[in-house]
C-alpha cells in the first residue's frame, strides 16, 4: 500500500460524500414539492366542493316542494350586488331532500361574516 492508495481511498471519499450531500438535496426537494402539491390539492378540492354547493342553490332559485306556496319568478331574486346575493328557495332537510314545502331565504355573500 503505498501513497497512491491513501490518495485514492481520500478521493473517493470526498466524491462518495458529494454524491450523498446530493441525493439528499434531491430527498428534501423532493419532499418539499410533495407537501406543497398536496396542500394545493386540498384547496382545489375544497373549492370544487364548495362551487358544487353554490351552483345546486343557484339552480333552485325560485324552487319549492309545494308549487301552491313557490314564489313568482320575478320575485324569487331579492337582491344582487357585487358581494352578494340573496334569494328564495326551498332548501333540503334531513327528512326530505326536496324541501319542506315552505320558501326559504338563501344569502351568500363575499367578505367576512359580521
Amino acid at each position: 500500500m503505498g501513497f497512491s492508495t491513501l490518495i485514492d481511498i481520500l478521493g473517493s471519499t470526498i466524491i462518495g460524500g458529494a454524491i450523498m450531500l446530493i441525493i439528499l438535496n434531491m430527498n428534501d426537494s423532493s419532499v418539499e414539492n410533495h407537501y406543497v402539491n398536496s396542500g394545493e390539492l386540498i384547496v382545489q378540492t375544497n373549492l370544487i366542493s364548495v362551487v358544487e354547493l353554490f351552483e345546486f342553490d343557484l339552480r333552485k332559485i325560485g324552487y319549492c316542494k309545494d308549487w301552491t306556496r313557490a314564489p313568482e319568478p320575478a320575485s324569487a331574486l331579492l337582491s344582487a350586488t357585487n358581494e352578494s346575493i340573496t334569494f328564495l328557495t326551498d332548501v333540503g332537510t334531513n327528512y326530505d331532500p326536496l324541501g319542506d314545502g315552505v320558501p326559504d331565504t338563501l344569502k351568500y355573500w363575499v367578505g367576512s361574516p359580521t
